[in-house]
This record gives C-alpha cells, structure tokens and sequence, in this order.
C-alpha cells in the first residue's frame, strides 16, 4: 500500500533517479489501530468463544440442541456440556465489553479508511491488480488484500452485527439472509479463522522481505 514519490539527484543526465517510497499518514494510522483492535476482537472473542464452544445452524440454539459441532474445550458455565469435569474462570464480562468496543473503533477506522482510498484512489493506484507492475505487491498480494478488505471484513462486521437482538428486531432480513443468528455466529468463527491465517501469514511474509524496512515504513511512512 505503498504510495511512490520519485526525486532525481541531480539534472544533469548522467545522474540517475532514484524512488522514494511513501506511504499515506491516512493509510498508517487506520493499519495500526485496524491491528491493535483487531487483536483485542481475537483475544476478547476467544474469552466469549470459551463461555459457550458449541455451534448451530438457524435462528436458535442452546445446550438442549444438537450442535452443527462443538469445540473440544471446557467452558467457563458450568451448564454448558462439554465432557470435561471442570469449568473454565468466566471472563465473559470483561470479554464483551472489550469486544464490542474494539469492534466499533474497527467499523469507524475502516470507514476513515475506505473514504480515503476512494476519494484519494488509493484502491486504483496500490491495489488494483491490473497495475501490480508499478507495485512492490504481487497479484496475488493485491487481490489478497481487497479479499480482506472488501469481502472478509465487512462480512465479520454483518455477521458480529446479525447476533445482536437490536440489530436484528431493526433490520430481520439482513439476518435471515445469513440463515438466522446462530447462523451468523457459525459463519463468524469462520470468517475469524480466515482473518487470523491472513493475520499471521502477512507477519511471516513482513518478516521475510525485511522486517525493519517494513516497519519503519508503515511508522514514518518512508520505505527506501
């Protein structure tokens, strides 16, 4: 997401040019607090996960339904069937609180986010794939990246809405879609799974092709 600003050394012909590659203040900001919120949803959202690891499929389910599957892990409630002969501490206070908290700064900092890649044509310029050449980003990286960001998100953002009772008495069909709302949850575990992978495999790749230029260009914004 790298936006390129290019400075010759000199005018005389012999002296080459050379690239400075910078990266967007708008574009650091939200990926830095997008990745501080992103890990308080994962930890938060593995404390809720732990209050009830059993999941459905349709509008209702509790512990005197069948589950589509469960998890193989003790709860925190002791009335949740798990198999073991222990309960996890419940956290299930804290958890949501920081949740839903963290998820809202998510909703805002990606809304900053999408206004500035449109308006600014951060999408066109950096992420398009039929421009990859002008790139330091694969096309595969590209099309990695709008998956993320146009598909994956704002499907964690409808689904973690669609379990709200409010959301749902306000907008049922964007629930019904999903096919009710422990539907919505089911598909939500899975949409984190995917975002973790890409979590952790955009960390391995930063670490690969030099983690401290990396870094410091998506602190000053100066790679090069």
């Amino acid at each position: 997401m790298a936006d390129s600003v290019y400075f010759p050394v000199s005018a005389s012909a012999e002296a080459p040019a050379f690239a400075v590659s910078r990266r967007s203040a708008v574009v650091r900001v939200t990926h830095w607090i997008t990745a501080f919120c992103f890990l308080a949803l994962l930890i938060s959202g593995i404390e809720i996960l732990i209050s009830h690891p059993r999941f459905y499929w349709g509008e209702a389910g509790n512990v005197l339904t069948a589950p589509l599957f469960k998890l193989p892990i003790p709860s925190s409630r002791s009335s949740v069937p798990t198999g073991y002969g222990y309960v996890l501490p419940d956290q299930n206070g804290w958890s949501r609180y920081l949740h839903f908290q963290a998820a809202w700064a998510v909703v805002l900092t990606g809304a900053v986010y999408l206004t500035f890649g449109f308006l600014k044509g951060h999408f066109r310029k950096n992420l398009l794939p039929v421009r990859a050449a002008a790139s330091t980003y694969s096309i595969p990286q590209r099309i990695t990246y709008l998956a993320v960001i146009f598909v994956l998100f704002p499907l964690v953002i409808w689904t973690g809405l669609a379990m709200s009772p409010g959301f749902a008495s306000a907008f049922p069909g964007a629930v019904s879609i999903l096919g009710g709302q422990q539907s919505a949850r089911t598909i939500h575990f899975f949409i984190t799974i995917f975002l973790s992978v890409f979590f952790v495999v955009h960390v391995v790749m930063v670490s690969i092709s030099g983690f401290r230029n990396r870094m410091r260009g998506m602190i000053t914004g100066r790679i090069g």
